[in-house]
C-alpha cells in the first residue's frame, strides 16, 4: 500500500474505458451445493443449480438511443459495453438502471472531450500503447476464452475495443498536453500537504512517518493528480455548457433523431502508429 493512502488517494483520471477504474465483473459468483443423506443406506446428492445465464441474456433489450449531444447518438449498447467489460464498480446497494445512467453520464462527458480533441486534429497512437492498455481489461478476466465470450455477448469485436480504447488515449494526450501545462506544485505545497495531511494521517495510525525526502516526488505526482482533475472537471463542465445534451434513458424520445450510423466514423477513426 503506498504511503501516501492515508487521506491523500491518488484520485484517478476519470475515463469511461480507463484502466484508473475499479472492476466488476457481471460474471456471478459460482456456487454449489452438495446435499447427502442417509436413505435406505444410499446417499442422495442434490442436482447443482441452474447456472447463471449469460450477462447478454441478463440484460437483453431492444437497442436504442439513449442520448444525443450534438446530433451524436449514444446507445444502451455503448452502455452496456462498459458495464459488461467490468470498466467500472458497481455501488452497494445500486441497482442496473442507476448504474447504467452513472455510465451514461461518464459516456457523454467523453464523448464531448473526444469531440473537442477532434476539432484540434488527431494525433496519432502507438500500436504498443493500445495493446498495453486492451490487455489491462482482457486480463479482468479469467482467461482469453472468457474474454472473447464476453466481447461476442457485447456484440463487439476486438477491433472496435482497440479504436475506443484508442480514442481514450488521445483524450488524455490532449489533457496532459493542454491541461497539464497549467499546474504547478511547489515545494511549499508539499511541505503543507506532509505536514498537515500525510504525517498527522500516519500517526493516528500508529504508523511511522517518513522523512519528506523519501516521500517529496510521490506527493508532487498525487497533488498534481489532484489538480489535473480539477482542470478536467472544468473543462468537462463547460463543453456540457456549450453542448445540446438530449437523454432519453428512462424517456423515449421525442421529435427528430438524427439517424444511426456507425460509431466510429471512417473519417474519424484514429491512426494507430
Amino acid at each position: 500500500m503506498s504511503r501516501l493512502a492515508p487521506g491523500g488517494r491518488l484520485t484517478p483520471l476519470h475515463r469511461a474505458f480507463s484502466a484508473p477504474a475499479g472492476t466488476f465483473l457481471f460474471a456471478g459468483l459460482l456456487a454449489g451445493l452438495l446435499a447427502a443423506c442417509a436413505t435406505g443406506g444410499e446417499a442422495v446428492v442434490a442436482p447443482p443449480p441452474e447456472p447463471e445465464p449469460p450477462f447478454a441474456e441478463r440484460h437483453r433489450v431492444e437497442d436504442r438511443i439513449v442520448a444525443v449531444l450534438d446530433e451524436e447518438a449514444i446507445l444502451l449498447s455503448d452502455v452496456d459495453q462498459v458495464i459488461g467489460l467490468g470498466l467500472i464498480d458497481e455501488r452497494p446497494g445500486e441497482g442496473l438502471e442507476d448504474l447504467r445512467a452513472r455510465v451514461l453520464e461518464g459516456l457523454i462527458d467523453q464523448r464531448l472531450r473526444f469531440q473537442q480533441v477532434d476539432r484540434f486534429g488527431l494525433e496519432r497512437v502507438s500500436v504498443s500503447l493500445v495493446e498495453a492498455e486492451v490487455g489491462k481489461i482482457a486480463a479482468r478476466f479469467p482467461d482469453r476464452a472468457s474474454y472473447l465470450v464476453r466481447l461476442a455477448e457485447l456484440e463487439m469485436t476486438e477491433e472496435e475495443l482497440d479504436q475506443l480504447v484508442a480514442r481514450q488515449l488521445m483524450v488524455l494526450s490532449y489533457v496532459e498536453e493542454r491541461l497539464g501545462a497549467r499546474i504547478f506544485v511547489s515545494l511549499d505545497d508539499i511541505r503543507a500537504y506532509y505536514e498537515e495531511v500525510l504525517a498527522p494521517g500516519l500517526r493516528s495510525q500508529g504508523s511511522p512517518v517518513p522523512p519528506l525526502e523519501e516521500v517529496r516526488e510521490d506527493i508532487r505526482g498525487l497533488l498534481r493528480a489532484e489538480r489535473l482533475n480539477v482542470e478536467i472537471a472544468e473543462w468537462t463542465a463547460r463543453l456540457r455548457r456549450e453542448a445540446d445534451i438530449q437523454v432519453f434513458l428512462f424517456e423515449p424520445p421525442t421529435g427528430r433523431l438524427p439517424p444511426l450510423v456507425q460509431r466510429v466514423e471512417a473519417d474519424a477513426t484514429p491512426d494507430i502508429d
